[in-house]
């Protein structure tokens, strides 16, 4: 009842919050009933490492989720049935929820006692929604450590907070660098940049030609900035995200943050860093950008434009972000499996999520273009096949996510504000990151 009760006040404290600032702003079937692969915990095993209940009473655990039309078919004919095979006494009910107003709709699930079992989740979500005290602390799952061991980094730690982990990422994804391969062959560059200097190098040969830049930041915010901020060699905070001022302002991200405008003053980057158009895809489609980032979903989209003139894969080349001082960076995105801690059935629960992240039913959801976040799965050599993904996976091994904290939302929005009055020369980049990190450390200790 105590940790009802604390969930509740949590939740309570959180709806509160939100009104205020409302008012102001391949088959998947198996020929035998061996369960999938599970990152080295092949038995269904519960908590204390016994089989969950086979006393013939069938539990039901409820998913909420929020896949497209094409992965829902997936996941109700191939994983459901796959799973309740190998778990008869379990049933999958799935409930796909929309996107919109979600948040809203599982602080008041959580608050009345009728959250699902499990949620597929924002990654940026996580923290906060564990802060609560509405998720489960899974690192104290029997499995979490094996398990573990076969999940990317990055992913992992969008689950992180307070010295635990409260989820699983299910699927990822991040961004690589896309060229326009008849701009490289135009400028007479033979290979994509490796490095930063290779990139301005090529940038500056592209602007000569009469591109509008040659380097395609999205925006002054930290999704689309955040791969060159921290290439650079810029941080956001210290490793375990618990302070900002020296990292967001050391030195090294001031000399990051300074390069990016200098970039911008020099013409090298495109109209988009700050909003400008054309955008990225149209930019590359003109032949007007030499480079963009972006992730695999639009090569997805883009293939599936049947009336188009422009072919992504045989006009673009892609590669890593290129390398500065901080190694080739980029920034994780995705979805987080997640188990509320008012679940009615938590070890069926944990049972399913650590099923989810084997190698069997990421492999399926691959075939959707979702990246596998168990690295046996994402670096098969079927799934490599994919012509546009071998180099995502890559980028994964480097990738970083952003900071998972409960105020994450706050802090983003002071970050991207410093970054833009930088680029648009309304603050230097040294006052606009003291500023910013001077705003966030007042966050932090709320």
């Amino acid at each position: 009842m105590k940790r009802y009760k604390k969930i509740f006040f949590g939740v309570l404290a959180a709806v509160t919050a939100f009104t205020i600032t409302a008012c102001s702003g391949n088959s998947g079937n198996n020929v035998n009933n061996t369960p999938a692969d599970t990152g080295g915990n092949n038995k269904p095993t519960n908590e204390s490492g016994n089989k969950p209940q086979t006393d013939g009473k069938k539990v039901t655990i409820e998913y909420w989720h929020t896949y497209s039309d094409q992965e829902e078919k997936v996941l109700t004919e191939e994983i459901k049935p796959l799973f309740e095979k190998q778990y008869p006494n379990i049933e999958l009910k799935l409930t796909r929820m929309p996107y919109e107003g979600l948040k809203e709709q599982v602080i008041a699930g959580v608050a009345g006692d009728a959250a699902p079992d499990l949620m597929r989740m924002d990654i940026i979500w996580v923290p906060e929604f564990a802060k609560m005290g509405a998720l489960q602390d899974i690192s104290q799952m029997d499995g979490f450590e094996d398990l573990k061991g076969n999940l990317f980094e990055g992913p992992m730690q969008t689950n992180a907070y307070n010295g635990g982990y409260y989820g699983v990422p299910l699927n990822t994804n991040t961004k690589i660098a896309i060229y326009n391969k008849a701009i490289l062959d135009e400028i007479g560059v033979a290979q994509a940049p490796a490095t930063i200097d290779e990139l301005v190098a090529a940038a500056k040969l592209a602007v000569s030609k009469g591109k509008p830049g040659g380097i395609s930041i999205g925006g002054a915010n930290v999704w689309a900035a955040s791969p060159y901020f921290w290439s650079l060699g810029g941080t956001l905070t210290n490793e375990d995200y618990t302070k900002v001022e020296g990292f967001l302002n050391s030195p090294a991200s001031v000399k990051a943050l300074e390069t990016i405008v200098q970039w911008n003053k020099d013409g090298l980057v495109t109209p988009t860093i700050l909003g400008g158009e054309p955008g990225a895809w149209d930019g590359m489609k003109n032949n007007d950008y030499m480079m963009i980032d972006d992730g695999p979903w639009f090569y997805s989209i883009l293939m599936n434009e049947a009336e188009s003139a422009f072919k992504p894969l045989e006009q673009t080349v892609r590669a890593l972000i290129p390398a500065g001082d901080g190694g080739s960076r980029s920034v994780v995105g995705g979805e987080d499996l997640v188990i509320f801690a008012n679940s009615k059935n938590p070890q069926e629960a944990w049972t399913f999520a650590k099923w989810m992240l084997g190698e069997e039913p990421q492999k399926i959801m691959s075939k959707l273009g979702l990246i596998p976040t168990n690295k046996t799965a994402a670096n098969d050599p079927s799934f490599l096949e994919t012509p546009f993904v071998a180099e995502y996976v890559k980028q994964l091994e480097t990738a970083l996510p952003r900071t998972p904290i409960p105020q994450y939302g706050e802090m983003e929005s002071i970050i991207n504000l410093a970054f833009e009055k930088a680029v648009r020369g309304e603050l230097d980049a040294k006052t606009a990151l003291d500023e910013a990190a001077k705003n966030i450390e007042a966050i932090l200790t709320k």
